[in-house]
């Protein structure tokens, strides 16, 4: 019997105005399984993502966590279940250290001073349990590579102790080298056991580190798929809507494995 779902949405909708961003959309995440969320410009990623993190609430449907539901109705209802996300403009400051943006609006005062020791200590603990590499964590955030600033801002998501982190294209900048340590601070998430919700549009970095996809198209879903037994062009129908039943192939329908 599979594991209940950490998250899971049930019938999520979403409009705005005339547009239906979202309508009637399933979608569910398990604690160490990372699942991707594909689909083409304005296919309702983004605003799926708003749902979930409290940034923009669903105007119908249902929300659980761990199998009860809740509201999520801002950021903090979010952050307080346990869900972290981290955007693709990363919202960091570049003249600041790694510590005092790891810390920025949280920092630790003793006696009315900044505790910089402490939060010295404590970053370089954090990424240790991380396994990230920053070799000074003490020069502006500005001078380290994409990739550095990208796990940055996932560790930082990480003083809330999250359960379920939200990646939003965490490698549409990066080389490959900064990639490749990127997807495997995302398997070392999965490996501590956290869900993973991974929007991207790279068929290679979901390859290398997604359990399952979930597709939507024009707001709706378009399939559920297992990497692992399935095939790319398959996914890239169900995207682009070429497959006229894309909904129909599941997970249990053994197909060619990816090249």
């Amino acid at each position: 019997m599979a594991a209940q779902p950490l998250l899971a949405l049930r019938g999520v909708s979403k409009r705005f105005a005339a547009v239906q961003a979202l309508e009637d959309v399933e979608l569910e995440i398990r604690a160490g399984e990372v699942v991707a969320l594909m689909g083409d410009n304005a296919a309702g990623k983004s605003t799926l993502v708003k749902v979930i993190s409290g940034v923009g609430p669903a105007d119908r449907g249902v929300i659980e966590w761990q199998g009860s539901a809740v509201q999520i109705r801002r950021p903090q209802d979010a952050q307080v279940l346990g869900i972290a996300t981290v955007y693709q403009d990363l919202a960091m400051c570049g003249n600041l250290d790694v510590v005092a943006n790891l810390f920025l609006g949280r920092e630790i005062h003793r006696l009315g001073i900044l505790d910089e020791v402490e939060m010295e200590r404590r970053t370089r603990e954090l990424l240790k349990t991380l396994s990230i590499r920053i070799p000074d964590v003490r020069v502006p955030l500005a001078t380290l590579s994409g990739g550095q600033r990208q796990v940055v801002a996932i560790t930082r998501s990480f003083l809330g102790e999250p359960r379920l982190v939200l990646l939003d294209e965490p490698t549409a900048s990066l080389g490959i080298e900064q990639t490749s340590q990127l997807l495997d601070l995302i398997e070392e998430l999965r490996d501590q056991g956290l869900g993973v919700l991974l929007i991207s549009h790279n068929m290679g970095d979901i390859k290398a580190v997604a359990d399952r996809v979930a597709v939507l198209r024009l707001g709706r879903n378009n399939g559920f798929f297992d990497v692992t037994t399935t095939s790319q062009e398959q996914i890239i129908s169900s995207i682009t809507g070429a497959s006229d039943n894309a909904v129909a192939h599941r997970t249990s329908r053994p197909e060619e494995a990816w090249p």
